[in-house]
């Protein structure tokens, strides 16, 4: 794996490395990307889903919003109970993992997804349905920490094609949530939910039968490990960082559908369409921009441009918030991508006990965005709740220049190999 120079920021990792410009052709190790094994091709099929997990309501928010006779700000604790547990989780995933192997965790995780996402749609009350998605998150969490390194571990072509068919997932399965969200919403809110536990109950099958039990790492981890390496002043400002840029981000995907008050079906495509941006961004345009301008001038002019966009479809009529909705997927993309490098790259802890120790900061206010959101619209008026995204998508801009030393020197000292070691990569990037 090489590493980029650039003059004013030092050389950070780039992760999925020059098969991004042939992402078909032979990776390192003489394997094509696309010539995975089963056992990848299940873990990657049922991450899409575990993804799609996580937009799937966007599109049917306001319909079980009348459904289950809740308002806005109740009905986006989904978004809250499952991001909270997510985050709590965060702490739990790695301990989990060491002791009983990535395929168990794998298969507990799924197996909780299948279970709280099927109660998920029986909900008769909307307080049942955010207790539900809380145990959905917990499934969720068990089951992203853990994938990555069970695809690395696994795939053919080497780290670099296994990283860039995990981020392949993470943007198919962030755009097709909210189109079979709207698809199945459009015939009752439940039915979504339904689905999800069934596609996940195919996907524990499928890893059931084509994945072996991964080697356990030689060291377990402890519970206090994450939170011991966020004393890593890099790692520490990374998530500080992604805290304020998740709170922009959550404001977009949980907020928007209400303001736009649309059909499921085209709230639906608009967050397709938002999804496919995010995906194309990430996985492609991001490295080509980092190679070009540095990682971090291109992280903190994706916050800064995220800002603008959230500001202005804040203020804008209706076409305009559409547009500056789907938009606002391109500069997430990049931002995921530079985020997740950051922070399994800065700091010399284990990629999985790092991932956890950001993770845990920066869910917390995917879990606070949903919320805040509406009450803040209570409060004032139904621009404010964007003014405050723009806001801390500025503040996490600002954090990446005032703390660029410890982002740029820390990881510099990083070993080259420390950038290979298998691990576990951050949520939705």
């Amino acid at each position: 794996m090489h590493r980029t120079e650039n003059p004013l920021e030092g050389p950070l990792e780039d992760p999925l490395e020059d098969p991004l410009e042939d992402p078909l052709g032979e990776g390192p190790a003489g394997g094509g990307i696309l010539r995975q094994p089963p056992a990848v091709w299940a873990t990657a099929g049922a991450s899409v889903v575990a993804f799609m997990g996580i937009g799937l309501v966007d599109p049917i928010l306001p319909s079980i919003a009348r459904g289950l006779h809740a308002t806005p700000s109740q009905v986006s604790l989904l978004f809250t109970s499952y991001f909270l547990i997510t985050a709590v989780a965060m702490l739990v995933t790695g301990f989990v993992s060491s002791r009983i192997g990535g395929r168990r965790t794998l298969l507990a995780g799924l197996a909780l997804v299948v279970l709280f996402a099927a109660l998920a749609g029986t909900s008769d009350t909307v307080g049942q349905l955010v207790g539900f998605r809380a145990g959905w998150g917990l499934g969720n969490a068990l089951f992203v920490s853990t994938s990555l390194a069970v695809i690395v571990g696994a795939a053919a072509g080497g780290s670099a094609a296994a990283i860039l068919l995990y981020e392949s997932a993470l943007g198919l399965g962030m755009a097709c949530g909210p189109l079979l969200g709207a698809v199945l919403g459009d015939v009752s809110w439940r039915y979504p939910f339904f689905g999800t536990a069934a596609l996940m109950a195919i996907g524990f099958l499928c890893i059931t039968a084509f994945l072996k039990e991964q080697p356990k790492p030689a060291r377990k981890t402890s519970l206090l490990d994450p939170l011991k390496a966020l004393g890593h002043g890099g790692l520490a400002s990374a998530a500080a960082s992604a805290f304020f840029y998740n709170y922009a981000f959550f404001t977009v995907l949980a907020f928007t559908p209400f303001v736009l008050d649309m059909t499921p079906y085209a709230s639906g495509a608009v967050f397709f369409a938002w999804g496919v941006l995010l995906a194309v961004f990430s996985v492609l345009v991001a490295p080509r921009l980092q190679r070009r301008f540095g990682s971090l001038k291109v992280l903190g002019g994706s916050l800064l441009i995220l800002a603008a966009d959230v500001a202005v479809l804040g203020y804008g009529k209706h076409t305009t918030a559409v547009v500056c909705t789907v938009l606002s997927g391109a500069f997430i993309g990049v931002a995921n991508t530079v985020f997740t490098e950051l922070a399994l790259g800065v700091s010399d802890a284990p990629r999985p006990v790092a991932s956890a120790g950001y993770n845990f900061v920066r869910w917390f206010a995917a879990a606070a965005a949903p919320y805040l959101a509406p009450k803040i619209e209570e409060w004032s008026d139904i621009h404010m709740p964007f003014v405050v995204a723009a806001v801390a998508a500025v503040i996490g801009a600002g954090i990446v220049w005032a703390r660029r030393a410890a982002l740029t020197h820390e990881a510099g000292e990083l070993a080259p190999e420390h950038a290979t070691e298998d691990g576990v990569t951050v949520f939705a990037n």
